[in-house]
């Protein structure tokens, strides 16, 4: 029974939100997100499945989402209840789950046990929910969700989950319902296909771009419009899932289109995609939400697209912080990424955001990638601090993780104490100069093992999950997978680097 301070947070979150879609209808399924609602509500994707599942006739879903507890301590998930009706995730029919990241899977694990329902599939039948995934991790490598879920969405579902749900709601036998699934181009069953994943799917360019119908105070991106101005991108970055290759590369959203779906009310855009400010007429998209005095904020600006136009733009919609991809520490190392983003760039950005007045200029990069040294970090210390004279900056760092289907994939880990190393060596080069921020390289190796990992890493990691959630379980348990392994070559290279 869902305790009186969580519903009490259900229902206030609920009364403050604006655009959600109501709808009762026979086969009712959990659309379930592995993270807290504030990530939930600012993910374009899930809200786009939501509303393709509630504009279906017949078909409708409620939100179960992890609790906000258990993203700090995974220990702490309560029995999971929808938004909607406050209805036990162990009712529905079907848990559609969407997993946008690896470490997002353990999200999964502590909901299905809270809920008592068997996490690996195997020990599921026709009396437990069905499990369906789909989600960005999709683009990249699923497989460690394979011995937890039913059958897996590959690629962009938002036509699929409809045909998918279709099937599960006209057939009650389990097998049955896997035969036919299986059928289904872009559908991945692992009982029936093993570890030979299907082509990723692709939607009809007429249903771009996906919106979100729900606007809420309690997201990250609080009271944000999400819509997307393109989906994939132009560029061959060679460790980016969404690079030229995946799915015909970028494919636009007219102008016209996008400000004519932003609803009457709404004070803050979001404007997503994997390369936003590579739309031809993103400079005139930011200057017309400004004009209806509408805050705009973007994803995935590229330093060689930010012109003076541009970056007033910006300014105009509201932005104070201007952020932008460094992507390497060395311009080495962004030719090697083939990345655009030459120092140059970087120097002329940070001019036209102190002449537009903005506060501060943020750049995004990696460190532990292949070939880096000491003086890779060396020169991005001196860079920055070239670029510190102008405006002030902030490094948002993340440590290198190779992923699947991608040219880097099967790059090694740099590993916990050398990325530790490299960060700590930057920081002291930018002491006093700039912001040094990082993710965890703990956290980062974890990622890297499931990026790179199969069926049973998913397995270690429910025993992870199980033990506590802490990092020295997760080392534990995949360094116990690493023992068994008949096959470790792969699997070796990536849980040595800890």
């Amino acid at each position: 029974m869902v305790s009186r301070a969580t519903e009490a947070v259900i229902r206030q979150r609920l009364a403050d939100e604006t655009g959600r879609l109501t709808k009762h209808a026979p086969f009712c399924v959990a659309l379930t997100y592995p993270s807290a609602y504030g990530a939930a509500m600012s993910s374009l994707g899930y809200q786009r499945i939501y509303r393709a599942i509630m504009e279906a006739p017949g078909l409708s879903c409620e939100r179960v989402v992890l609790d906000d507890e258990a993203e700090r301590d995974i220990t702490a998930q309560a029995a999971p209840v929808s938004y909607e009706s406050l209805r036990e995730l162990s009712e529905f029919p079907v848990i559609a789950v969407s997993v946008a990241y690896e470490l997002e899977i353990a999200g999964l694990v502590a909901m299905l046990d809270a809920a008592k329902i068997p996490v690996f599939r195997r020990d599921r039948d026709e009396r437990h929910p069905f499990v369906l995934a789909g989600g960005p991790l999709t683009f990249s490598n699923p497989l460690p969700l394979a011995g937890l879920v039913d059958a897996i969405i590959i690629g962009e579902a938002e036509e699929l989950v409809i045909d998918a749900l279709r099937i599960l709601e006209g057939t009650a036998n389990k097998a049955d319902r896997l035969a036919a699934l299986a059928k289904l181009p872009h559908v991945f069953v692992p009982e029936l296909h093993g570890d030979v994943l299907p082509e990723v799917a692709k939607v009809p360019d007429a249903m771009i771009p996906a919106w979100a119908p729900i606007r809420t105070p309690h997201a990250v991106l609080s009271n944000m419009f999400l819509i997307e101005t393109e989906r994939g991108c132009s560029r061959m970055c060679t460790y980016c899932v969404m690079r030229r290759s995946t799915n015909g590369g970028m494919r636009l959203a007219p102008m016209e289109t996008i400000l004519g779906l932003v609803p009457e009310g709404a004070t803050r855009v979001g404007l997503v995609g994997a390369a936003v400010s590579d739309h031809p007429r993103i400079v005139d998209i930011v200057n017309a939400l400004a004009d209806r005095d509408i805050e705009v904020g973007l994803s995935s600006l590229r330093p060689d697209r930010l012109s003076d136009p541009f970056v007033a733009a910006l300014k105009r919609a509201g932005t104070r912080t201007l952020t932008t991809a460094m992507d390497g520490p060395s311009e080495r190392l962004r030719v090697t990424l083939e990345r655009k983003a030459k120092e140059k760039h970087l120097e002329r950005v940070a001019e036209h955001a102190k002449k537009h007045g903005m506060d501060r200029l943020k750049l995004y990069l990696m460190i532990g990638l292949p070939t880096e040294t000491d003086e890779d970090i060396d020169e991005c210390a001196r860079f920055t601090t070239e670029l510190s004279k102008i405006i002030p900056v902030s490094l948002g760092i993340a440590p290198f993780c190779a992923k699947r289907n991608t040219p880097l994939d099967g790059e090694p880990f740099a590993g916990v104490e050398l990325v530790t190393a490299r960060l700590d060596r930057l920081k002291r080069g930018l002491k006093g100069r700039a912001d040094v921020r990082s993710t965890s390289a703990k956290w980062a190796w974890v990622e890297y093992v499931l990026a790179q990992g199969s069926e049973a890493e998913g397995l270690a990691l429910v025993d992870a999950v199980r033990a506590g959630g802490t990092f020295a379980e997760y080392k534990r348990a995949f360094r116990q997978l690493q023992a068994r392994d008949d096959k470790p070559r792969r699997r070796s290279l990536a849980i040595a680097r800890v």
